[in-house]
């Protein structure tokens, strides 16, 4: 049996120890470690001293009993006090690292600006509304009937093949071109027809001209007596508002399914003045755009009289034209995180 005596020693030592090390703490979570140590669980270290009882005599067993509760009430109230204690100084530390010297001069704060894109997009669509454009949005994911077939695209067309398109199933697809569009509108609205159509597209392709993911701008005209012509006119304004007064556009044979004729578009280069310069590599134009006279086969798709009605389309890549206003060379800048990008160009 041990004795009575020697066990108070041991209560009065814990206790102790106790004192000793709270005042070594420096915050809330070395005082919740050393607080369990001591009170929390079967084998902390209070518990363990009522384990001692049964060394001791039967009579002398309710004695020490009391005087183990009474250490322990005592920790209790001790760490709990503690606890208030170091809130109050945590608080205090936290106060002071956040005090704000209010006689400091203040930061100064960039100004944000537009993505090049954003611009370019806006300035577009502020241009052809001013020509009675209407804007149609259309959903990104298509299916193949509005996405290839509808537009006169041929089964056997590059265009569908996996490594160009992006299949969601083998009917739906990220869609290649905001083309799409006009088919939907079309099919819901009678002629006279003038809408613009914005978006991203999607297509397997990715270079120092190109990404995967890009924005397009499908614009449409149909209505009786719509002819080539219209489309010269229309595109010459258009570049003369974008590009500045003075340049002209002029059109090369192409070839897409769902125009017939099919145009690419040049402007006369804005940089040098059509003279020759590294930017239109001497030649004095600059390729923006496919265009063309809308195929037939595309208005009889669409339930539209193709003897009564005619229409014109045209793509821009808003890319391109971001890259060619405001001279950066790859595209992959237009969806970095690099601010200097954004900073050089400051269009209100």
């Amino acid at each position: 049996m041990q004795e009575t005596h020697k066990l108070s020693d041991n209560l009065a030592a814990l206790k102790e120890k106790i004192e000793t090390g709270l005042e070594g703490l420096s915050n809330s979570k070395e005082l919740y470690e050393f607080r369990s140590s001591y009170l929390e669980g079967k084998k902390s270290k209070i518990s363990e001293l009522m384990k001692e009882m049964r060394n001791l005599a039967p009579e002398e067993r309710a004695g020490y009993g009391k005087s183990v509760n009474e250490l322990k009430e005592w920790a209790i109230d001790r760490f709990s006090k503690m606890e208030e204690k170091m809130k109050q100084l945590e608080l205090q530390r936290r106060y002071e690292s956040e005090k704000i010297d209010l006689t400091l001069p203040a930061d100064e704060t960039g100004i944000g600006n537009l993505h090049p894109i954003t611009l370019v997009r806006n300035q577009l669509i502020d241009i052809f509304a001013g020509m009675g454009f209407e804007i149609y949005e259309g959903a990104e994911i298509e299916n193949d009937y509005y996405n290839f077939t509808a537009l006169n695209t041929p089964k056997d067309h590059p265009a569908r093949d996996m490594q160009d398109t992006f299949y969601l199933s083998p009917e739906f697809l990220l869609r290649t071109q905001t083309s799409s569009g006009q088919i939907h509108v079309m099919e819901s609205k009678k002629p006279p027809i003038k809408i613009l159509s914005p978006g991203r597209v999607f297509r397997s392709d990715d270079d120092a001209t190109h990404s995967p993911m890009f924005h397009q701008m499908e614009g449409l005209v149909v209505d009786k007596g719509i002819t080539l012509s219209d489309l010269k006119g229309m595109l010459d304004l258009f570049v003369q508002k974008i590009y500045g007064e003075g340049t002209v556009t002029r059109l090369r044979p192409s070839y897409f399914p769902f125009t017939e004729p099919s145009v690419e578009v040049d402007c006369s280069c804005f940089e040098c003045g059509g003279k020759g310069c590294n930017l239109c590599k001497g030649t004095g134009w600059i390729e923006i755009l496919g265009a063309g006279v809308v195929n037939k086969k595309v208005l009889e798709n669409c339930g539209i009289d193709s003897e009564e009605y005619s229409g014109f389309a045209f793509g821009i890549g808003l890319e391109r034209t971001a890259m060619l206003k405001y001279g950066i060379n790859n595209i992959k800048m237009l969806f970095g995180s690099d601010l200097r990008v954004l900073k050089q160009i400051n269009e209100k």
